[in-house]
């Protein structure tokens, strides 16, 4: 049965920007959830300190709890070769991050979605970056994951590889043992398409998964569209909520990746209302695991 890992949504600001929460803080909330990891972030403030490193990975384990995933988000679509130099060395900083938490698979990113960009040269661009760290995190034996993606906290623009058919080029250009897809259903509405038809195209590749259930606020997608070129951060009528409440069908999902033998982490993205709708999303995919991996342990 795959395994349920949490992200701190709710708290991103409070541990990443204002320092307002410690991390061992969210460690000792998440812990008392039925799950088995925690999904990591590597722009918490505290991680700038590779002292804490091991100290986080410690506290996490003495819980029975492991980190498998890193989320970080490198920018590999700049047209300055020196920009994209850097983005590469703070990818292996991650990767070197990942490693020393004892987790398994570190995220990647196309990178921004810049106006002067072509898809053939951002998708060489952000191809070629990923080839660069790939050796790095074999050795470390730490899978790159690639999400599709719509936009980091902190971007001015959307991500490049937003779109199903550019997102499937860059995977397609990107042929090695310890590269997947790490897939976010929700993410495929923001670029108002079908996330069912996103995961019939790459389910072959999908080594994680984000969980999230995506609502808007106001307005309509379309409104979203014709905004999100130059508005940094996350749209404001943007929301995440409750799992399975949403426009996500789960039983769709789980039935596909149950179909190519999926057996992995899927990584819960709530909680924006609070810990205890954090918890109702995790009962909600318990029950649907058990479901799509009746025999599984």
């Amino acid at each position: 049965m795959p395994k349920l890992a949490v992200f701190p949504k709710a708290f991103m600001n409070a541990l990443c920007k204002d320092g307002s929460m410690q991390v061992s803080e969210w460690i000792e909330l998440a812990v008392k959830l039925d799950i088995e990891g925690l999904e990591w972030y590597a722009g918490f403030l505290e991680m700038q300190d590779e002292n804490n490193w091991s100290k986080f990975r410690r506290q996490v384990e003495d819980h029975g709890k492991v980190i498998p995933m890193m989320c970080c988000s490198p920018d590999f679509t700049s047209p300055d070769p020196a920009f994209r130099k850097n983005e590469i060395e703070k990818q292996k900083r991650w990767i070197d991050m990942t490693y020393a938490l004892g987790g398994s698979y570190c995220r990647v990113l196309s990178g921004q979605k810049r106006p002067e960009l072509s898809i053939d040269e951002g998708v060489k661009l952000a191809a070629d970056c990923i080839y660069e760290c790939l050796p790095y995190a074999q050795d470390r034996k730490i899978t790159l994951i690639l999400e599709n993606h719509y936009k980091d906290d902190f971007w001015k623009y959307p991500e490049f590889a937003q779109k199903m058919d550019i997102f499937c080029k860059l995977v397609d250009s990107i042929n090695h043992p310890f590269f997947g897809v790490n897939y976010d259903p929700s993410n495929t509405y923001i670029a108002g398409e079908d996330p069912i038809e996103l995961l019939k195209r790459v389910s072959h590749r999908v080594v994680t998964m984000h969980a999230s259930d995506r609502y808007l606020k106001e307005g309509t997608l379309e409104d979203l569209r014709k905004e999100e070129g130059g508005v940094e951060g996350y749209a404001k009528r943007l929301s995440h909520g409750e799992i399975g409440k949403g426009l996500n069908d789960y039983d769709a999902i789980f039935s596909i990746l149950k179909g190519v033998g999926f057996n992995s982490w899927i990584s819960i993205e709530d909680g924006v209302d609070g810990m205890d709708q954090l918890e109702r999303s995790v009962s909600f995919l318990r029950k649907k695991l058990a479901i799509y991996w009746p025999d599984s342990n």
